[in-house]
């Protein structure tokens, strides 16, 4: 099978389908992410998600932020069992966000841990990562105030961020308080839509 034009094992197209299951099956009770997406969750969601991975198909350590309906956490943890390395921590505060992450995880084999916390505690949680990554979640401006604990820790740090057509004006915005390189990957999913890749970030203010 391939997924954004990328060869993808039956093992883990058999994971990706059962997580696929689950989230539909636990979005009848819960309020996963938005109930329109959720009958189009392969494209809108699982490949999507997937492209994180993609970006950085090596075994390492992640920190996924507001982790919600498990994308891409759970994604890229199920990318990660065909490894057998790497790991990655799924922050999200909500219990039942955080049951339904759990669920997900023992289901698939995927290789990841939840942590029911708030965003702002993570990094105490998450002594040290080699990515983040963070889906629907906030402004860039914001998620710079998140990841930067991390950063501090690890020079070599990178963070993904899924964004939609607005991303040029968070940018900017951005660039007020914070210095940091930048490389847009331009969305395999969504027209318009891009994976930004940030490093060396720094607080300016």
């Amino acid at each position: 099978m391939d997924l954004n034009g990328r060869r993808v094992s039956r093992e883990t197209q058999e994971r990706l389908e059962h997580f696929v299951t689950l989230f539909q099956k636990w979005s009848k009770a819960i309020n996963l992410t938005a109930p329109s997406t959720v009958g189009d969750a392969w494209r809108r969601h699982v490949a999507d998600s997937a492209q994180i991975f993609q970006l950085q198909p090596v075994g390492k350590s992640w920190v996924d932020l507001g982790s919600g309906g498990g994308f891409p956490g759970v994604v890229t943890a199920i990318f990660l069992a065909e490894l057998g390395e790497g790991w990655v921590h799924l922050v999200e505060s909500n219990n039942k966000k955080a049951a339904f992450l759990r669920a997900a995880l023992r289901e698939t084999g995927g290789r990841g841990s939840v942590h029911p916390i708030r965003i702002e505690d993570a990094a105490a949680a998450v002594p040290v990562c080699d990515f983040a990554s963070a889906r629907a979640l906030a402004e860039l401006d914001l998620l710079f105030d998140y990841v930067e604990p991390f950063a501090q820790r690890n020079a070599e740090m990178r963070s993904y961020f899924h964004k939609g057509r607005d991303y040029r004006s968070e940018i900017a915005k951005a660039h007020g308080r914070w210095q940091f390189d930048l490389v847009e990957h331009k969305s395999a999913v969504e027209q318009d839509s891009v994976v930004l890749e940030v490093f060396n970030l720094q607080r300016l203010v």
